[in-house]
């Protein structure tokens, strides 16, 4: 059996026992089935065939009572499996939800969206699947089994050995079909994976497929993922139908072999028709679990790949790890070092920082700025520790930021992203997100300082508007401003803002800047930003190129002597003023 299924069980040990009830109703159900053929050879032999009506009746109504009491134990053996198998589907998520948690941006940079909902559904339901039902019928199967033999050979063992011809052919045939499915299911799991991945980005990216007419070929990509899901799964169903005619034939084998020879003995006097009834019934007992395995065959399987999907975000190792003994961070001043760090993004082969070094007084503010892809929202993901760096480090309070515990460190740095995400819920809600027992009166302040109140006040229900899967009732503008409100309300020591202004228009911009200057006071602050007006107000500039700091200095320094600044300066930053380039560019540019 799949080693990650069996681990799986661990998950069973809270409600182990609910199973160990559950199993208790599988004997007591096994019991009934081992009891009834007993019951009608005596019916046969002792009332039937020598007339005697009350052992008949006495017989049948035994029968009535052991067929009700295994149908309470078949109740019972469900009824506890699923209990305890839903509780052990629970825990799974609980556990493989932690654990996403706490993997790094670099594992999320890697897997799609899609094969997380994949797993954390899809193959949660069939490993308890396997829980509830697979595991419970094998048990159910195995102890019928050696009920099954047991009994064949103190009825009478030489038929009992004609039986059991057919039993390693049987067994052969499971083998092999089993083998067979595990790869199968797995690609079907992989398949179905792809096919949620091209749904999510579909339903995501709904407003980009219609603003660029592209229905069609997205419904073509759709179709060509849900082609390939049918493909593979029409491949399972031809294999389990190829393998069942051939099961239930080498069965049927069985049974003729075993009708023939006690056929004989009849007819020689040496076994009663009663004991050949009986005996044959416990030939189907003994064929039965071996058609469960069969069947369960598919649900050990698909459970099987499914298992091992689960395990590998379970084990998946963080690119973050919190270090043993790592101290917690008080009283942060905000001093910031960046001491010849380094970074290589997991799976590179080029490095993205090559030996960046500086320092941030508390207090002060820089700005980064750069061409695409130069480096700046590198530089600033790694003073939180959203990645960690392949060289060098990054201090805080002069601790590296690796030695600190995670919690204490990014609770005391605030920061405003890019892609201005929120969550299904209220405004106020998501302004204290990471304070959640905020007052109203403390949410209303940190909407004011982003220039976010006046929006919201004119919304029909204010702070307790709904804003829609991540922010979508709201505009680009007014969700960055919901952000810079949610980063300045943990009133962080450390404040990073990664062209968090961007989608304001220059009125809004200008008022937040003037709000954000007198709440910036006193801390620590890291701007990303696209435009001069929020640039050139910052106390020192870093210029980032190719990984590496080219220039620093302020806003004026660096139009007078790095000519990478003032042609970032005249082609991306907006500020709408003439801008005098140094005469050295302006002669490298003719």
């Amino acid at each position: 059996m799949n080693t990650d299924l069996l681990r799986s069980l661990r998950f069973m040990r809270r409600y182990r026992l609910v199973a160990a009830a559950a199993v208790l109703a599988v004997l007591g159900s096994s019991v009934a089935d081992l009891i009834a053929p007993q019951i009608l050879r005596r019916i046969i032999d002792q009332g039937i065939t020598a007339g005697r009506r009350e052992v008949i009746t006495s017989g049948a109504l035994l029968l009535i009572g052991v067929a009700a009491a295994g149908g309470v134990a078949q109740f019972l053996q469900g009824f506890l499996s699923a209990k305890a198998s839903h509780g052990a589907a629970y825990d799974m998520r609980e556990a493989i939800f932690e654990r996403l948690q706490t993997l790094s941006f670099s594992y999320h940079d890697r897997i799609q969206t899609g094969q997380l909902i994949t797993r954390l559904t899809s193959d949660v339901d069939l490993v308890r699947d396997f829980v509830g039902g697979g595991l419970v019928q094998a048990i159910a199967a195995a102890i019928m089994l050696v009920g099954a033999v047991v009994l064949l050979l103190a009825m009478n063992w030489q038929l009992a050995l004609v039986a059991l011809v057919a039993i390693p052919l049987t067994i052969l045939v499971l083998v092999r079909f089993v083998s067979k499915l595990g790869p199968m299911f797995r690609g079907f799991q992989q398949r179905l994976s792809a096919l949620n991945s091209i749904l999510q980005e579909n339903v995501a990216g709904i407003r980009v497929v219609k603003a660029f007419a592209r229905e069609p070929f997205e419904a073509a990509r759709y179709r060509a993922a849900n082609e390939s899901l049918l493909q593979q799964g029409l491949t399972v169903r031809r294999t389990v139908a190829n393998a069942f005619p051939l099961l239930f034939s080498v069965g049927n084998l069985g049974v003729a072999l075993v009708v023939w020879a006690g056929a004989v003995q009849v007819a020689h006097g040496r076994l009663t028709v009663g004991e050949l009834v009986a005996f044959t019934s416990y030939l189907m007992l003994l064929l039965q679990p071996l058609f469960v395995l069969g069947f369960g065959a598919q649900t050990i399987a698909r459970a099987g790949a499914s298992a091992s999907r689960l395990f590998e975000v379970l084990d998946a190792e963080t690119d973050v790890p919190e270090r043993p003994g790592a101290i917690e961070l008080t009283n942060a001043r905000g001093r910031v070092e960046f001491r010849d760090v380094h970074l290589r993004y997991p799976g590179s082969d080029a490095e993205t920082l090559n030996g960046v070094s500086f320092v941030v007084e508390p207090g002060a503010t820089i700005a980064l700025v750069g061409s695409t892809g130069s480096g700046k929202t590198s530089v600033v993901n790694l003073v939180p520790r959203f990645y960690d760096v392949t060289g060098g480090a990054v201090l805080l309070d002069d601790h590296d930021v690796r030695d600190l515990t995670l919690a204490s460190l990014r609770g005391r740095i605030g920061v405003v992203m890019q892609d201005s995400v929120l969550f299904s819920g209220t405004i106020a809600e998501n302004i204290a997100y990471g304070k959640p027992d905020a007052t109203p009166d403390a949410i209303a302040a940190a909407a004011q300082a982003a220039q976010a109140d006046t929006f919201i006040e004119q919304l029909s229900d204010g702070y307790d508007t709904r804003v829609g899967e991540r922010g979508i009732k709201l505009s680009g503008g007014q969700r960055q401003r919901i952000a810079i409100a949610r980063a300045l309300l943990i009133d962080p020591r450390v404040l990073i803002m990664d062209d968090s202004t961007s989608s304001v228009d220059a009125e809004t911009e200008s008022a937040l800047r003037a709000s954000l200057d007198r709440l910036i006071g006193g801390r620590t602050t890291f701007i990303v930003a696209q435009r001069l007006s929020t640039v050139k107000r910052a106390d020192e500039i870093l210029v980032i190129e190719d990984g590496a700091v080219v220039a620093r200095g302020t806003h004026e320094a660096l139009l007078a002597e790095s000519c990478v600044y003032a042609e970032i300066a005249a082609s991306q930053l907006v500020g709408g003023e003439e801008l005098d380039l140094p005469e050295s560019c302006m002669l490298e540019g003719e």
